[in-house]
């Protein structure tokens, strides 16, 4: 695949989760988003109404994440910062499934929890990232997860929070794309330093790279040539 430095940006939540973020680190996130036109900025909840004012006059969109970084909320709670997030502009959900849940096979609580969020999420038209955490996972786990983001209703299913012991894997990516199909959105997230890695997933099957390090990686693109 061949893709202009605009095109690469695209793929790219710019993303800054760090626990410590302050209004100025956030800023400077949205700025940089602005300067390369990245799909969105991915923050905390607590940052969505700024960052929307942010990007106000721009077609980047506003990601936030819910119940994270563990997935161990409840669903009402889920729910309700969902509905809370897209209110203060929240553009894109990127959820964490019920990790607990799922390694114990109670596959209809973990359904029934993507459900209601996607339900909340496409009920103010907008969209849910699926977040299962690849690293706590089997290959089996990881694969009934991915089915069951599809069967919730959501629109991507995402390796990591980049929280846990790793990030995303390009074997990952392929595992989840045989398990989800040609068609349905997969989200590559954590670990990526370079513009070798961010291919590397997008070869594999990823359609969004979640990363803080878009702009070292855009400027490698754009060092090497006017395509990668």
């Amino acid at each position: 695949m061949t893709l202009t430095v605009a095109q690469l940006a695209k793929y790219m939540d710019h993303t800054m989760l760090k626990p410590e973020a302050t209004s100025a680190m956030i800023d400077k996130t949205v700025a940089e988003a602005r300067k390369y036109n990245t799909a969105s900025v991915c923050i905390n909840p607590y940052w969505v109404a700024r960052v929307h004012k942010g990007l106000e006059g721009t077609d980047i969109a506003t990601c936030t994440v819910i119940g994270f970084p563990l997935g161990a909320s409840t669903t009402a709670t889920k729910v309700f910062e969902t509905n809370d997030a897209i209110d203060n502009g929240a553009d894109e959900i990127d959820m964490v499934v019920n990790i607990g849940e799922l390694k114990s096979n109670h596959d209809e609580a973990v359904l029934a929890d993507i459900k209601a969020v996607a339900e909340a999420t496409h009920a103010k038209g907008k969209l849910l990232k699926v977040i299962i955490e690849n690293a706590l996972l089997t290959d089996e786990e990881k694969r009934r997860a991915s089915e069951l983001t599809v069967k919730g209703g959501a629109d991507f299913v995402k390796t990591s929070t980049g929280f846990s012991t790793s990030g995303a894997k390009a074997e990952d990516v392929r595992l989840m794309r045989e398990a989800v199909g040609p068609d349905f959105k997969i989200k590559a997230a954590g670990g990526m330093h370079s513009l070798k890695d961010a291919l590397a997933m997008i070869d594999a099957g990823a359609n969004r790279l979640g990363v803080s390090a878009s702009v070292a990686i855009l400027e490698e693109a754009k060092a090497q040539t006017a395509t990668v």
